[in-house]
């Protein structure tokens, strides 16, 4: 195996500029910021913020599937906010899809020009599976 795989799916949204959607490196996969993007067509898909972390959390899991592995691989997770106001909504879903034991994350407020939030992720796949 290569030092570093890109990681791809189509059931995931395509990257919106010059980067990989996943990278794996040895036994990590490093997911890049994924947000409420329709995986066919790119577009944002409008919503509130637990729509939109549903759809985010599809697209991160999309990628981890792709990557061989899933969001239960998750070790370190890190979620962004347009509005830290929409903790709580956000929090709600995660907590329903993100299986425990949790991951460690850090949740920032940050600019996101136009979606509610973005959710990038680490996990950690030891060869022969997870």
């Amino acid at each position: 195996m290569a030092s570093r795989q890109t990681v791809t799916t189509a059931d995931g949204p395509p990257p919106a500029g010059s980067y990989s959607p996943a990278v794996r490196a040895g036994d990590f996969v490093y997911i890049s910021g994924q947000g409420p993007l329709d995986p066919g067509t790119g577009e944002i898909v409008a919503g509130t913020v637990a729509e939109q972390t549903e759809l985010t959390l599809a697209n991160l899991g999309a990628l981890a599937r792709a990557a061989g592995g899933s969001l239960a691989d998750a070790v370190k997770i890190n979620v962004y906010l347009a509005d830290i106001a929409d903790f709580a909504a956000f929090d709600a879903v995660y907590a329903r899809v993100v299986p425990a034991p949790r991951p460690a994350r850090t949740t920032v407020a940050a600019g996101l020009n136009g979606i509610l939030v973005e959710i990038d992720a680490v996990l950690h796949l030891p060869r022969g599976g997870s």
